[in-house]
């Protein structure tokens, strides 16, 4: 792989997977009654298990840099 294609792999990736890991939190936060009763070391655990999920799906290829969906 050329440099210049682990560059844009690492980034869309990158972005992919930080959306990933927001979106797990605001789902993982949702799930309280109130803001008091959330149980933040299980937000912080899901988003980031959430986001290497999304790392390691993403090694099957990304859409963005394939054309596809486009």
């Amino acid at each position: 792989m050329k440099k210049e294609n682990i560059k844009q792999w690492l980034k869309a990736a990158g972005v992919r997977a930080i959306k990933t890991v927001a979106q797990t939190a605001i789902a993982t936060i949702g799930t309280a009654a109130v803001l008091g009763d959330v149980n933040w070391a299980m937000v912080g655990s899901a988003a980031v298990l959430a986001g290497v999920l999304s790392l390691l799906t993403s090694v099957a290829g990304l859409p963005e840099l394939t054309g596809e969906g486009k």
